[in-house]
């Protein structure tokens, strides 16, 4: 690696959009603009298929023929055609991630079960208002949309509408088939939602997550990791249960790189340029560290950039990072938060053991993760502290941010993020084995000093911390601002992996 100086081609920064390159919005070191659309560049969106199940039964002298329900003749189902309509509408004008939902199927027989089973969407939306099938109470219309290979949200109505017959035999006819033990293998009693569209949306938000998570491109620097594990028996656990495509990258492939953007005068007067504007910032406190560190690091992030460009990813890490460091001159620290800024993903150490879980927190989230070393949980508080920590937290503000060195190495730029005191938190803990994680909502109590990693903070653990004391496995956490273990619950449960929500753990 030469120094700072000569000449070469330069190349720009390239934006990523919905999952892929948008060729057209294309410039040198562009900054993140802390906006509230940021984190919308990537995650497809989910595509919902919503289907109505009715039967309209024939009356028969002296015989039980009619069943429970509210539609019993077509302008009831007119009327309720009308109503699902208008909720669809309202729900996706209030969604806070990308949804496509297609026109409303009625399912009122076999051909139009196997029909809508086999429509094209992600997610199938059922409206479980009557009976599915020739006989009476019989679930074969309901079973060839719950089996199609999707996953399925249940939606009855008790007060929100006429009521469904499903409302009432749903448990003892659907999941567990007229006997004692649950038999269904594709619902589960948390798929279905009793009037309440809240319900509805943050399922919706949760399967967002796993439908992008299973597409997503991620680069990793210098081969793959997995702290405290085996990196091979990792990377088929991120193949088999998160269907990740991990592209590896070389160390030579990168110093070439930054080789030739290093050696070009009118490149690197560029980046230094965007080096100060980044500086001049209000947010940014002070600068604790040599500023070549941090004009290089804004080469290191456009080399990411590039990287990620090529290989139509969404995502980068770096497997031993000061390796990077030694070649860049600098640390991958400050990068990697810029990436994160920019609504990307960028993750330390190439520990795939917990890349998966800030992969699938920043698509149910919309905000970056920050993937940290936890501290001994004691009286109800923790600290949690990495060198790489996103500044933009809250999905579209930065948060004030002082730059120091690289704690360990005293050597590069790293930001020390000032996280938001009172701001709940969601910790998420994988075990090594991707067999069960843990998690617990926190608030932030403060962002203090310690002489450990930059971006540090006290945060308190809401349940009981003495179980998480005994519970803990894993290394790294994934730390996220809001709360969302729900959907963490909701969706760890469809790939295989148990889940302790610690915060539900009374003391």
């Amino acid at each position: 690696m030469q120094n700072l100086g000569a000449t070469a081609g330069a190349t720009a920064i390239p934006f990523l959009s919905a999952g892929a390159v948008n060729k057209s919005n294309t410039g040198v070191f562009t900054q993140p603009s802390y906006r509230s659309d940021v984190m919308l560049k990537i995650g497809k969106p989910i595509r919902v298929v919503p289907v109505l199940v009715y039967t309209l039964l024939e009356r028969k002298e002296a015989d039980s023929w009619r069943e429970w329900g509210g539609l019993h003749t077509r302008e009831d189902v007119t009327d309720e055609i009308a109503r699902v309509n208008k909720e669809l509408k309202a729900l996706s004008a209030r969604s806070d991630f990308p949804m496509e939902i297609s026109p409303l199927m009625e399912v009122n027989t076999d051909e139009k079960a196997e029909k809508a089973a086999q429509a094209e969407g992600d997610v199938i939306l059922i409206y479980a208002a009557g009976t599915a099938g020739k006989k009476m109470y019989n679930s074969n219309r309901l079973n060839l949309l719950t089996n199609a290979g999707k996953p399925v949200v249940m939606f009855l109505r008790k007060n929100s509408g006429p009521v469904y017959l499903w409302y009432e035999i749903v448990h003892p006819r659907l999941l567990r088939n007229a006997s004692d033990e649950y038999t269904h293998q594709n619902l589960h009693i948390d798929d279905i939602v009793v009037d309440d569209y809240d319900e509805v949306l943050w399922r919706l938000r949760a399967l967002f997550g796993l439908h992008n998570i299973k597409q997503t491109t991620i680069v990793s620097i210098n081969g793959t990791g997995a702290w405290g594990s085996d990196p091979d028996e990792v990377q088929e656990i991120v193949r088999s249960k998160w269907n990740l495509n991990v592209k590896v990258v070389s160390l030579d492939e990168t110093d070439k790189r930054l080789d030739v953007k290093y050696n070009d005068a009118a490149y690197m007067k560029k980046a230094r340029q965007a080096a100060a504007q980044y500086l001049s910032q209000d947010g940014i406190l002070s600068v604790n560290t040599d500023k070549e560190y941090i004009d290089r690091a804004f080469v290191m992030q456009d080399v990411f950039n590039d990287l990620m460009q090529e290989h139509n990813a969404q995502g980068i890490t770096v497997r031993g990072c000061m390796s990077i460091g030694k070649i860049a001159q600098t640390t991958a620290c400050l990068p990697f938060s810029l990436v994160n800024d920019s609504g990307l993903m960028a993750f330390c150490e190439s520990d795939f053991v917990v890349i998966p879980s800030g992969i699938l927190l920043r698509y149910i989230s919309g905000k970056p993760a920050f993937l940290n070393d936890p501290c001994f949980p004691h009286d109800g508080v923790t600290t949690c502290a990495h060198c790489s920590a996103p500044r933009m937290m809250n999905g579209h503000k930065a948060e004030p941010t002082h730059i120091y060195t690289h704690c360990e190495s005293d050597y590069g730029a790293a930001p020390k993020v000032q996280f938001a005191k009172d701001q709940v938190i969601t910790n998420l803990i994988p075990d090594f084995g991707s067999k069960k994680w843990v998690g617990f909502r926190g608030k932030i109590i403060d962002h203090p000093f310690y002489a450990i990693c930059r971006s540090q903070f006290d945060c308190t653990i809401e349940g009981n911390w003495k179980r998480l004391l005994e519970d803990m496995r894993g290394f790294h956490w994934m730390t996220c601002y809001g709360d969302y273990l729900r959907e963490i619950k909701y969706v760890t449960r469809k790939v295989g992996i148990d889940f302790e929500n610690i915060s539900e753990v009374n003391a």
